[in-house]
């Protein structure tokens, strides 16, 4: 092993994946650059040039489809049954297992049969590496309670599903100072194991589709007077970001490499523009003909702007940002567009008009668009959590017409502060599948 402290520091550089992928030759060309005092602002000297080139591993398009089940659960409610789902985890030598795959929950339901599960080999690095399959009790609160767990490889699932024999569940459980594992009664099946090829994430984009970027934020009062430091808008002299900033940059600078003019829809909502009535969608610019803005940085300052140019005011309400979203994602669909849209909703509060939203998440779950909430502040987001779906059941509008598919993913920022993952592999965990459903739903195949 090199020791690096022995080693000639010759310079560094950065970039974010998407940046590398989106190019067509999937080939970036970064300065590398060597501060002499990282501490002290100044010109970095350069010294030379690094070349990052990405490849996809055939292993990527290999899918495996598995349906799983259990026998006997546990009851974990005391008068109720369990509502239980599947975590499964990628273990790594270094840190905590990484979740790749979570089923649908089921309700009251002690001999769960899932609906199939995708697997990529890529996503879990190989057929041998070891993965973690956890069944836990579905809680409203987030904290959702360990009905029991297995290790198995893929390799071992197909071997599972082969003999058609089940596995015992166990809980680790501490016995003096010595951790043992408590077998249960508790059982998974593999119902079903096939391996296929199918497009990725990937040959889309090299056949031409883009992820459009747009964003909505929230500007009713309950976030608290821009101006003073307690508020979730307060613009610190320092430079240290809020959290609304913190979510902006993070995703923004991720999403933006999949979108080829980096010109993003940014509005506001639950605020009163200078000298008008509150608007539950006004766009962040200020302008009354466009709301897009250039890059991130665009949005940052148009943020930053209207926080000085607006009221905060109320109520909530998310149907008008989801519906104008909706428009533009249809227009572009219309047109024969090869485009999927992708809005970021950054929220204080619960949602006032849960009804209205369903409506419009319903009817937006046909068109080719996906919507990421980041809950900020220390509200009770539970309505937020039925929005995303996750639970199992499909959302449904006020005339009984159920979503075609789920278009949601939820996350209260405080989740994510601790630092252990960041906001976007939180929320953009689940957006290539949802890009993938809807182009396989809709027969869309990639130019290739």
């Amino acid at each position: 092993m090199l020791k690096l402290e022995e080693q000639q520091f010759l310079g560094e550089a950065s970039c974010v994946l998407s940046e590398v992928v989106t190019r067509p030759s999937r080939s970036l060309t970064l300065d590398l650059v060597y501060r002499e005092d990282p501490m002290v602002s100044g010109n970095p000297r350069r010294c030379g040039q690094l070349i990052v080139h990405a490849e996809e591993c055939i292993s990527s398009k290999t899918t495996t489809e598995m349906i799983l089940k259990c026998s006997n659960l546990e009851y974990k409610d005391l008068f109720s049954r369990s509502d239980p789902f599947l975590l499964i985890s990628k273990i790594v030598e270094v840190g905590v297992p990484i979740p790749v795959c979570k089923t649908e929950v089921l309700k009251n339901d002690h001999h769960p049969v899932w609906k199939p599960v995708f697997l990529s080999i890529q996503q879990v690095g190989s057929k041998e590496n070891p993965l973690m399959i956890e069944c836990f009790n579905f809680s409203s609160s987030g904290k959702h309670d360990l009905i029991g767990k297995v290790q198995k490889s893929l390799a071992d699932l197909e071997k599972l599903h082969s003999s058609g024999e089940g596995e015992h569940l166990f809980l680790p459980t501490t016995a003096g100072h010595n951790y043992q594992n408590k077998e249960l009664k508790s059982q998974i099946f593999v119902e079903k194991f096939s391996q296929s090829s199918r497009h990725t994430f990937l040959d889309y984009l090299t056949g031409g589709c883009e992820l459009n970027f747009m964003v909505a934020i929230d500007f009713t009062a309950s976030n608290g007077n821009p101006r003073l430091p307690d508020s979730l808008h307060y613009v610190d002299p320092s430079g240290r970001l809020n959290a609304y900033q913190r979510a902006i940059i993070e995703v923004g600078e991720v999403l933006q490499f999949y979108d080829s003019d980096k010109r993003f829809p940014a509005w506001g909502f639950g605020a009163r523009p200078i000298d008008g009535p509150v608007s539950h969608c006004f766009n962040l610019n200020g302008s009354n003909n466009h709301c897009e803005v250039d890059g991130v940085q665009g949005i940052m300052i148009a943020y930053t702007s209207a926080l000085y140019n607006v009221s905060l005011a109320g109520p909530t309400l998310f149907g008008p940002v989801i519906s104008n979203a909706a428009l533009i994602a249809s227009q572009s669909l219309a047109n024969g567009g090869r485009k999927y849209f992708v809005l970021l909703i950054i929220t204080d509060g619960v949602v006032t008009d849960l009804q209205e939203t369903k409506d419009a998440i319903v009817k937006a779950s046909d068109l080719p668009l996906s919507i990421l909430i980041v809950g900020v502040g220390g509200a009770d987001f539970k309505e937020m959590e039925i929005l995303d779906a996750d639970k199992g059941d499909r959302l449904e509008s006020s005339t009984g017409r159920v979503a075609s598919r789920d278009i949601v993913q939820f996350i209260p920022f405080r989740d994510v502060q601790s630092g252990e993952i960041s906001v976007v592999q939180a929320l953009l965990a689940e957006l290539p599948t949802q890009f993938l459903s809807y182009m396989r739903s809709r027969n869309i195949q990639p130019n290739m």
